[in-house]
């Protein structure tokens, strides 16, 4: 049973004519999450439900889409919010958010690939270290449904063409030493995003995104780094020729 915080703060970082871009913080989900329903007694709230201090159990955790309906009326017949795209709950990062209708099915074609072009660029910090004459890379694979019970990602060497997710990695440094050694990479999405791409893809390549536990990595809890969230920070985003870029956060 979890009792609701109040929502990290959200900011814009640029506006356009048709479009913008907010800062999301780590620890908020994108989309609004449904109330979970008590399946015994329909729509009643009931006793286990609510907190010691009356708060109620099945409200929304706060949002970023539920954010927006409340700073930007303007957007509240827009789906979503008008939102284009969507963070996991623990990355941080650039979101873009469209004024209108056209505006969003343009950004959302751009996104699937179908039309457009959107540069996505991510910072990530991963358990271990490369060979040191290894400075940059690539992977491109198969990334398929969850496995059965978990919101883990299936990830393989090969699959059809809607489940490929490629991108291209440079280190920016190394810090540590040996089990406590750690790499800051700079990562670009090529083509269509997949879910957990950056996160699933290099957990199998060997190296789980710090603070990742869902893919394999060691649960956080250092001075370094923050006890909670992933090492996942979409940092600079491309749209119509215009490059936006989030503030960095304290793992970098």
């Amino acid at each position: 049973m979890s009792t609701h915080l109040p929502a990290p703060s959200i900011s814009i970082l640029h506006q356009e004519q048709t479009w913008f871009v907010i800062a999301k913080p780590s620890g908020i989900h994108t989309i609004a999450q449904a109330p979970k329903a008590d399946k015994r007694k329909g729509d009643e709230v009931a006793a286990d439900d609510v907190q010691p201090d009356g708060v109620d159990a099945r409200k929304p955790e706060p949002s970023v889409e539920s954010w927006l309906r409340a700073a930007r009326p303007d957007l509240a017949d827009l789906d979503e919010a008008g939102l284009v795209h969507r963070l996991d709950f623990d990355t941080s990062g650039c979101v873009i958010v469209a004024k209108t209708r056209k505006a969003r099915e343009r950004l959302r074609d751009a996104f699937s690939g179908r039309g457009g072009d959107i540069r996505k660029i991510y910072l990530a910090r991963l358990e271990g270290c490369f060979a040191s004459r290894v400075l940059s890379g690539s992977f491109t694979l198969s990334f398929s449904s969850r496995h059965k019970g978990s919101a883990k990602v299936s990830v393989h060497t090969r699959g059809e063409p809607e489940t490929i997710g490629r991108c291209r990695w440079t280190v920016r440094s190394t810090t540590g030493n040996g089990a406590a050694a750690t790499t800051l990479v700079e990562v670009e999405l090529l083509g269509p995003g997949r879910r957990h791409q950056i996160r699933a893809g290099f957990a199998h390549e060997g190296n789980p995104l710090v603070g990742d536990t869902l893919y394999g990595a060691e649960p956080m809890g250092t001075d370094a780094l923050p006890a909670q969230g992933i090492c996942l920070h979409a940092w600079r985003v491309e749209v119509d020729g215009v490059m936006v870029e989030c503030p960095l956060p304290a793992w970098v």
